[in-house]
């Protein structure tokens, strides 16, 4: 064997050893010099997701009509005046066509849980000023986009106790996660 592939080979497995080596030293967690552990209030300004049941929807109130000026406003540029238009998601419509050849995946259509809908709008809505909407106006486009699917009546109220109680017309149209170690089933 040639000195120079020696080299090579003896560098090759003392870099091997040196990376291999790192990995069962690392009990404690690297330290960077910068930063610090955030505040309890700093986690609770991130934590405003909303599970199913309707934990963590904040107060507030809306309405299918206060919701018809604020879709218009703020929503209808993406998704059409109507919620069917585009030029993104299509949000009204599509309902009895997910068994079909061509399924149309809307709000209304596929989505099992009216309090995803809250939860979706408040952190990614509009898409331009995510979470810029106060949970007045969430409620009130919630309330409209739920109507335009003929999924509650016009002169229906959305708040933190009504929208847990809104049943979606896919909901059943999901598996439960059979898994015993997840919480919510």
């Amino acid at each position: 064997m040639s000195r120079c592939k020696a080299a090579v080979l003896v560098l090759s497995a003392g870099g091997l050893v040196v990376l291999l080596g790192g990995v069962g030293i690392a009990e404690e967690p690297l330290r960077y010099g910068f930063g610090r552990p955030p505040t309890d209030a700093e986690i609770g300004a991130l934590n405003i997701d909303i599970d199913p049941t309707g934990a963590g929807l904040p107060p507030g109130r809306g309405t299918v009509q206060q919701g018809t000026a604020i879709y218009a406003n703020k929503c209808a540029t993406c998704h059409g005046p109507t919620g069917t238009e585009g030029p993104k998601d299509r949000l009204v419509g599509g309902h009895g066509s997910l068994a079909t050849e061509h399924p149309v995946k809307t709000i209304g259509s596929f989505w099992p849980y009216a309090t995803t809908l809250y939860d979706y709008i408040h952190r990614a809505m509009p898409l331009n000023a995510p979470q810029s909407l106060t949970p007045e106006e969430v409620y009130s486009v919630v309330a409209w986009l739920l109507h335009q699917n003929d999924i509650i009546p016009a002169d229906a109220v959305i708040d933190a106790k009504t929208l847990p109680t809104v049943k979606m017309p896919n909901r059943a149209g999901f598996v439960s996660d059979p898994r015993p170690d997840v919480p919510f089933r």
